[in-house]
């Protein structure tokens, strides 16, 4: 416990403490020989949290709060002081100087492997490649330059010691060449990931990054330690921070007179404003409190993640330590104080055990909110996100901007809270079980990956008394890496909104399978703050090689990432007995890529590959914007069914509904009536591509074509028909009444005008709409099997089915744009065609034989 308190109040008893300790071995002043504990263990730099103290490494400031240089305590080094300070200064140099020196040994360490790996880059068997290895060794080498050069200069000056050396010029210098360090830990995190991926996918550099030999000291008994390549990289960032208090120690020692006096001073204040800048950037898995073992307990992962208590939804921030999982909620604080957090639970991770759901009866069961409610909430987000980019430009708008955004927060916070499904169940051996709800498998894997790898230790069970839980919960408000909740009115307006529109996305293949397997990917792109899953590949059996080809069009809502997940597909028909949420398949490799509008909005494909677990995944995409996909090109070629007008197909056929539209009615409802996710999920644009081409050219083998391929891919032609015709099928002409209609508010005027806006369609068109009409009634009814409602259907039919004509749109492009009006029309589109589904049934010669109440002028 005396350890944990000193540990607690670190920094503050450091920068106020006249007394220090030195030995030969290097400089102690932060307790710990250069990154070790007591028992030899890694340590990370510990940041004071303690309520009393700024969150930032100790800055001093002046009455204005503006920064300022410390000074020394008056009378510190006054008359025979003096020399005992400067002896004091010689003691902190010369502890400094042989912590410079392990610190050079730790980075030559880094730099021996680096060259070999450069070498083999451009042959035949490169281990990494040249972006692999410049990425993992990012100014390492300029680092080792700064370090020896500045140990070689303040060597002399210490073995020949006397009042009148001066050293501070070295430490100026020292500071500034900060930049670099600046560089490194902005590149510090895509070192790390990229060293981890190159150590799963490549047993040679895994065996090289866990052993590499750092030499010990000149006057050391010891020639060489093992130390891993995370360690050593984590060594500039902890270097920074130690400088900083040397340079706090050697003003402490230095008489205001002496010409160092000035140099360190200034040394220190650049020091301090880099400290600043960076303070929030720094990977901050730094010491909190030591372990059962005496080792540094650091901040591996955390996230919000919603807990299902007390049979409701809680949004808890959720964090990961070496040797606990801590769940905390934010504390309501007054205005102009510092948020914190309440531990909620907390369990060792030497008694944490994952649930299946045979044993999982303690859990509270998951109330899953109507797909639809879920729809109409990102709809309302989008028409205020709109909103507020009108009122930004309107004069005096800014008072109403506040209002939009806090209505935004609230809508988006109750999206992240009720959209996730996906159960992730953890118990305490000795104790209760938790839930928590996932948006995505892709989550899931990563929290239970994270836990198991940090499984794998020598771990011992811990139980934090009061005051140790308190300070842990304190420090996790400056540990923590996730700071806002990820909703987008936590964004600065500068910040990229994403991408709306289609994605593109073609999976080709994957290698790098060490035995035959049954693999498939799903693709997911975040919507909302979440991540949803879009389409998914077909399995292979047994395979090393997987060629799919297969492309998929992926709706983007302010999207800015892809993530692909490759899955063995499980087909043991005893394991899919499982929870409607519960993934059974194994996840195989999971990665992601962000969306670069540079890169995606190129009219050419971009090709690109995802490494998990050693196993590559290579896919091409490309970005059609929505302004575009409103806009329909009627076909020129009028001998096909694509693009060409509907009355044109059926006077051909000598129909009354167009072959395709009956054809493909006709297989879904006889095999993919239970599919879950019919006409949501997507299928192969190339399947689709194929059908299309079929249908255009009236392939005599469409029904065998039909009935070979994946129904996803029949739902999806029949959309793409919908979408492709030269007009919607509820015409440009009467699609403001349908909008108006839709907006009365008497119940009878409403059915009047809606029954009488049918009857103004024409014939075929009619037709058309009433027989998808009962199609999609009837697929409604298997909603239990297949999770499509009648509001679900309307949603993904709806804007194909009505949309503003080209006139309409380039009219009101003049006040707002294509994609504001998609956001404004879509609630209402979607309700009309909800308002027929929930109709009774609709008869033609019924409405024929009605007479007609209005105009077509409504």
């Amino acid at each position: 416990m005396a350890f944990f308190f000193e540990a607690a109040c670190h920094i503050r008893s450091l920068f106020s403490s006249n007394d220090f300790n030195y030995n030969t071995d290097g400089y102690e002043g932060d307790g710990a020989e250069d990154g070790k504990s007591q028992d030899g263990s890694e340590t990370l730099p510990y940041i004071d949290e303690s309520p009393t103290m700024s969150p930032q490494l100790c800055t001093p400031q002046g009455p204005d709060g503006e920064m300022v240089s410390p000074t020394p305590p008056e009378g510190l080094l006054a008359g025979g002081d003096i020399e005992k300070g400067l002896e004091m200064k010689k003691l902190v140099l010369s502890g400094f100087l042989a912590s410079e020196e392990i610190y050079i040994n730790q980075l030559e360490a880094l730099l021996l492997p680096m060259r070999p790996l450069k070498a083999t880059a451009t042959t035949s068997q490169p281990v990494l490649t040249i972006q692999q290895v410049e990425t993992i060794f990012y100014k390492i080498q300029d680092i080792f330059e700064i370090h020896k050069e500045f140990y070689d200069a303040l060597l002399p000056n210490i073995q020949q010691w006397d009042e009148k050396v001066t050293v501070g010029h070295l430490f100026q210098k020292l500071a500034s060449q900060l930049g670099v360090y600046k560089a490194f830990v902005d590149n510090y995190k895509v070192a790390l990931e990229t060293a981890e991926k190159c150590s799963q996918a490549n047993g040679q550099f895994q065996k090289i990054s866990e052993n590499l030999k750092v030499k010990g000291p000149k006057d050391s008994k010891d020639c060489t330690t093992t130390v891993s390549m995370e360690a050593l990289l984590y060594k500039p960032i902890d270097r920074v921070t130690r400088s900083t208090l040397v340079l706090h120690d050697l003003l402490k020692h230095t008489p205001k007179d002496h010409p160092d006096f000035p140099l360190l001073q200034d040394a220190l204040r650049i020091s301090q404003n880099f400290l600043s800048s960076i303070n929030e950037e720094i990977d901050p898995r730094r010491t909190a409190v030591t372990t059962p073992k005496g080792e540094a307990r650091q901040l591996v992962k955390d996230g919000f993640l919603v807990e299902v208590s007390e049979s409701s939804r809680k949004l808890r921030h959720v964090f990961l330590f070496t040797d606990l999982l801590l769940c905390a909620k934010m504390k309501k604080t007054s205005v102009g104080r510092q948020q914190q957090y309440e531990c909620k639970w907390y369990i060792p991770l030497a008694d944490l055990t994952f649930q299946t759901l045979d044993d999982s009866d303690s859990c509270p069961s998951i109330q899953i909110l109507p797909e639809h409610e879920i729809e109409e909430m990102k709809i309302k987000i989008s028409v205020l996100k709109s909103d507020i980019q009108k009122e930004k430009k309107a004069p005096k708008g800014q008072s109403r901007v506040e209002r939009l955004r806090k209505k935004m927060n609230e809508q988006e916070s109750w999206l992240l809270l009720h959209s996730p499904t996906i159960p992730f169940r953890i118990h305490n051996k000795h104790g209760k079980s938790y839930q928590f709800l996932l948006s995505s498998d892709y989550e899931r894997s990563e929290w239970r990956e994270s836990i198991q790898k940090l499984q794998k230790k020598d771990l011992q069970t811990c139980v934090l008394s009061s005051v140790e839980l308190q300070v842990l919960t304190s420090s996790c408000f400056k540990l923590r890496t996730v700071h806002n909740i990820p909703v987008t009115s936590n964004k600065d307006d500068e910040e990229t909104p994403g991408l709306y529109g289609f994605l593109h996305v073609i999976v080709h293949s994957a290698k790098g399978f060490k035995e035959s397997a049954n693999p498939y990917c799903t693709l997911e792109v975040d919507s909302y703050g979440y991540f949803v899953s879009k389409a998914k590949t077909r399995a292979f059996r047994d395979t090393t090689e997987p060629q799919w080809n297969e492309e998929f069009e992926i709706e983007l809502e302010g999207s800015q990432y892809l993530r692909i997940l490759c899955y063995e597909k499980c087909y043991d028909k005893s394991m899919l007995n499982k929870d409607d949420n519960e993934i059974v398949d194994k996840i195989m490799g999971k990665g992601q890529v962000q969306l670069d509008p540079q890169t995606v909005q190129s009219k050419n494909w971009h090709m690109d590959v995802i490494e998990m677990n050693g196993i590559k995944v290579e896919f091409s995409m490309k970005f059609t914007s929505r302004d575009l996909s409103l806009k329909r090109t009627p076909s020129k070629k009028q001998s096909g069914v694509f693009g060409v007008k509907i009355n044109v197909v059926t006077k051909r056929e000598r129909s009354k509904v167009p072959y395709i539209v009956r054809q493909c009615i006709e297989e879904v409802e006889k095999r993919g009536i239970d599919e879950v996710g019919i006409y949501r999920i997507s299928g192969v644009a190339t399947d689709i591509q194929a059908l299309k081409t079929a249908f255009d050219t009236n392939t005599k083998d469409i029904l065998v074509m039909l009935s070979d391929m994946d129904i996803n891919a029949i739902a999806g032609t029949l959309k793409l028909y919908f979408r492709e015709l030269p007009e919607p099928l509820l015409t440009d002409r009467l699609y403001p009444a349908f909008m108006e209609g839709i907006a009365l508010s008497d119940p009878a005027a409403k059915e009047n005008c809606m029954m009488h806006l049918l009857r103004s369609l024409p014939d075929p068109n009619l037709m058309t709409f009433l027989i998808l009409l009962e199609h999609l009634k009837r697929v409604a009814e298997k909603e239990p099997i297949n999770k499509m409602s009648l509001h679900n259907l309307a949603t993904v039919f709806g804007p194909t089915l009505l949309r503003p004509s080209e006139s309409e749109i380039t009219k009101a492009q003049h006040i707002t744009s294509a994609s504001d009006i998609w956001s404004h029309d879509v609630m209402a589109q979607v309700q009309v065609l909800l308002y027929y589904l929930q109709h009774p049934p609709i008869s033609f010669a019924e409405l024929k034989r009605n007479t007609l109440y209005f105009s077509t002028d409504v």
